[in-house]
């Protein structure tokens, strides 16, 4: 199914328009929220400060802003446990690691101590569905939704497509959890093949 999202029937929607439904969703979801992200580098927003100091070359000014959303990525998480959802977040990765893909495995490191698990599943793992094309970036609330997440020439945020077809949300669901029970957690992998990087170059 995964493989097929991109030409699976969906309403398109901007950045406000996404940002508006995905709440309205979350107020009424309990259980699992699956994300996966698959491309290798993005283009941040520019409210994003981290990211901001990171292009202008300030590495631990960077890492040190990552540092300071702890407590509200905490408390994001435990907004989420009272409410009874989780936030199951697949990342998949290529080797070398891109840049992007470093630094932002710094920002997920700090997540995944939050309260937020992530795991990290290496691109060779997933080639079978990627014979015609990489595989789009997904957000499955629970049986509510999904949202295939769009981006302009620059890899930056422009909205979702939202599908609404209850069968491809469950067999996406599913495929991304086969993928979660398959991924290595993301502590581990961090130690092993990011924490002895060099300082990347944006």
């Amino acid at each position: 199914m995964l493989d097929r999202i991109r030409d699976t029937p969906g309403v398109v929607l901007d950045n406000r328009g996404y940002d508006a439904q995905w709440d309205e969703a979350e107020e009424r979801l309990t259980g699992v929220i699956w994300k996966l992200e698959r491309a290798q580098s993005f283009t941040e927003s520019a409210g994003n400060l981290a990211w901001q100091a990171f292009v202008a070359g300030d590495w631990q000014r960077s890492l040190a802003v990552l540092d300071g959303a702890r407590s509200a990525r905490r408390a994001a998480a435990a907004r989420y446990a009272r409410q009874g959802i989780e936030l199951r977040r697949v990342r998949i990765v290529e080797q070398p690691v891109s840049a992007y893909l470093q630094w932002e495995l710094h920002s997920l490191k700090i997540t995944d101590e939050c309260g937020r698990p992530v795991r990290v599943l290496d691109a060779s793992q997933v080639k079978d569905l990627e014979r015609d094309q990489q595989l789009p970036e997904l957000v499955v609330l629970g049986h509510l939704v999904l949202f295939e997440v769009c981006y302009d020439e620059n890899w930056a945020g422009c909205g979702a497509r939202r599908i609404d077809d209850p069968e491809v949300i469950r067999q996406a669901a599913g495929e991304i959890a086969q993928m979660w029970a398959k991924a290595e957690p993301l502590a581990g992998y961090f130690a092993r093949e990011i924490a002895p990087l060099p300082i990347p170059s944006a």
